[in-house]
């Protein structure tokens, strides 16, 4: 149940900051429970393949190389929904960067509740 939540939350911050940034776009409600479901699933797989095979990268870049890999999984998450578009890889790091302070504060206020 809280997986649902949590993805239901997440799709309405995709929704959300699609329409407040020019650069992302989101067709209905749906393709943003799908975009959801699908970066779920990326940060659940793919991410931490992506984190060990660009770990030199990382350490060099002191962990700024992280921001690019949200980027590589968002563009990802666009070629997999067919009503999502990202424009720029600029929108996408906004977007990114967005969504995850957002998730944090929201699942925060959501595990303080359940306390």
């Amino acid at each position: 149940m809280k997986f649902i939540i949590k993805l239901l939350i997440t799709a309405a911050l995709v929704m959300g900051l699609s329409e407040i940034l020019p650069g992302i776009e989101t067709s209905n409600y749906v393709n943003a429970i799908l975009v959801a479901l699908s970066l779920s699933i990326l940060n659940f797989i793919v991410r931490p393949i992506l984190v060990v095979l660009t770990f030199p990268i990382t350490i060099v870049t002191l962990g700024l190389f992280l921001l690019v890999i949200n980027v590589i999984i968002l563009y990802m998450a666009d070629w997999l929904v067919s009503g999502f578009d990202v424009n720029s890889f600029f929108w996408a790091l906004i977007f990114s960067l967005l969504l995850a302070f957002a998730r944090s504060v929201l699942f925060k206020m959501l595990d303080k509740e359940e306390r």
